[in-house]
């Protein structure tokens, strides 16, 4: 069974940046597309950046500018780069297929707070 690891998150200052990770296991990781959600307290989960299979990208308005989805296929893992980040950015991180059809991962932690 595939599963996901995401690491990285921290607190850092609203207008610092982090880099988020998520290691997948399995050997099809390429053939999918790979997405970064997130989950604020009494929020629902929401959908944040998608990297295709051909590294073509989308991301939400609430996002676009400030964070970059990438991948590395050979090292089953995708990235999001937060840049700019605001106090409405905090939240459990997750990662995923796009359609989310693996089981959720624990997250990792994004806490923007001065």
């Amino acid at each position: 069974q595939v599963q996901v690891v995401e690491s990285g998150g921290n607190l850092v200052q609203p207008g610092g940046s982090l880099r988020l990770s998520c290691a997948a296991s399995g050997t099809f990781f390429r053939f999918y597309a790979m997405s970064w959600y997130r989950q604020a307290p009494g929020k629902q989960r929401e959908l944040l950046a998608t990297v295709n299979t051909a590294d073509g990208t989308n991301y939400a308005d609430s996002v676009k500018g400030r964070f970059t989805i990438s991948r590395n296929n050979a090292k089953a893992t995708v990235y999001l780069q937060m840049n700019s980040l605001k106090p409405d950015d905090t939240a459990v991180y997750y990662c995923n297929r796009n359609p989310a059809t693996l089981t959720w991962g624990q997250g990792t932690q994004v806490t923007v707070s001065s």
